[in-house]
């Protein structure tokens, strides 16, 4: 007997034959070529703007002219500083922090757009981030003092917005990222969809400032910051120039390498892959000046589709006759970090494209 039970736990210790397990099927979208002439692209261009606003949701209205709170004003020496609460015409209090050089005017503006990194907490406050390599300078002061006015805001459910969802103030973090997307879906609407309509506000704001030459505006930002920089340029052609460092993510390339974990709720647009993939929204940018900052190694930005993003970029631009206007690097061995040459990269393209000090 206690052989004969030895042997069946044995037998039940042994690997059984599972039912085989489907894998979930390819995701593809409609092929979305190169464009082989400009008269083409015209047309084609229009057409996926279109479709981006129609993919982001029943957005309402942006306020014509926002109604703006100064909640503070500090004299820092080298330039002034400004706290805002704008709002967003739904409900909604775009915070604000506004960087001003000192000196005649007006002068070249950045829009500096957070990461997300799960650091609700942060937000616009990523301004006091240690430049890369920068010595312990300040990301938001190293830029004011290049000549430029920077303006940061918070997205939804981040630094002073945190806390302030559909379930109240105990509710913050991740938890009120889902249910900001989860109400939002409900009323028609994306969560990305209010963050871009609110980076649009931000800039209607920046744009107006008397110190601000609106012709030379420009957006920038890593991670989260970055994917709000593309699509922000892509929908708006008031962005006179453009850095996106990380987070240039090819949709479908993410699918194909289980990436999707590395990006949060709020990335997702409903629809989106059914007419195309994120190279549809970044070649919206061109003519006008775009440069891309890549890590091979970035587990949420498969470097195949960098790769894919960065050509047809760069094959709109040659075809608008300005191939120097988009620059796409991928640097090998690079993961999803913000490193001094990428400061440098973009601190020199503001630089040739705004005007401010290299």
């Amino acid at each position: 007997m206690i052989v004969a039970r030895w042997i069946l736990m044995a037998l039940a210790a042994l690997p059984q034959n599972e039912p085989e397990r489907r894998a979930f099927p390819e995701v593809k979208a409609p092929a979305f070529p190169l464009p082989t002439s400009l008269e083409e692209w015209t047309k084609r261009r229009e057409a996926t703007r279109k479709t981006l606003w129609t993919l982001l949701g029943d957005l309402p209205a942006r306020p014509a002219k926002p109604e703006i709170t100064t909640l503070d004003k500090q004299d820092k020496g080298d330039y002034r500083l400004e706290k805002l609460a704008i709002d967003n015409g739904a409900g909604g209090k775009i915070t604000s922090t506004v960087l001003i050089p000192k000196g005649p005017g007006p002068f070249p503006a950045i829009l500096y757009l957070h990461w997300h990194a799960g650091q609700y907490n942060l937000g616009k406050e990523e301004l006091w981030q240690d430049v890369p390599g920068g010595g312990g300078a300040k990301r938001g002061e190293d830029l004011v003092k290049r000549g430029y006015v920077v303006l940061a805001p918070d997205a939804y459910a981040f630094g002073e917005r945190s806390g302030l969802g559909p379930d109240g103030p105990k509710q913050k973090g991740g938890q009120e990222e889902l249910t900001l997307s989860k109400t939002f879906l409900w009323m028609g609407r994306s969560l990305w969809g209010m963050i871009v309509r609110d980076d649009q506000i931000a800039l209607d704001v920046l744009a107006a400032r008397p110190e601000v030459d609106a012709k030379r505006l420009g957006a920038t930002g890593i991670s989260m910051g970055s994917t709000r920089t593309w699509w922000l340029a892509a929908l708006d052609d008031r962005v006179t120039a453009s850095a996106g460092i990380c987070c240039l993510t090819r949709y479908q390339d993410l699918i194909a390498e289980g990436g999707l974990h590395e990006h949060g709720i709020y990335y997702f647009v409903p629809g989106m892959l059914k007419h195309f993939d994120t190279e549809a929204v970044t070649s919206l940018i061109a003519p006008r000046p775009f440069l891309t900052l890549s890590g091979a190694d970035d587990k949420g930005s498969p470097a195949k589709g960098v790769e894919t993003i960065n050509a047809f970029c760069a094959g709109v631009a040659k075809l608008h006759g300005k191939p120097e206007n988009f620059r796409g690097v991928l640097y090998p061995g690079v993961a999803h970090v913000y490193t001094p040459e990428m400061w440098r990269e973009m601190t020199g393209w503001f630089a040739k494209h705004l005007g401010g000090k290299e």
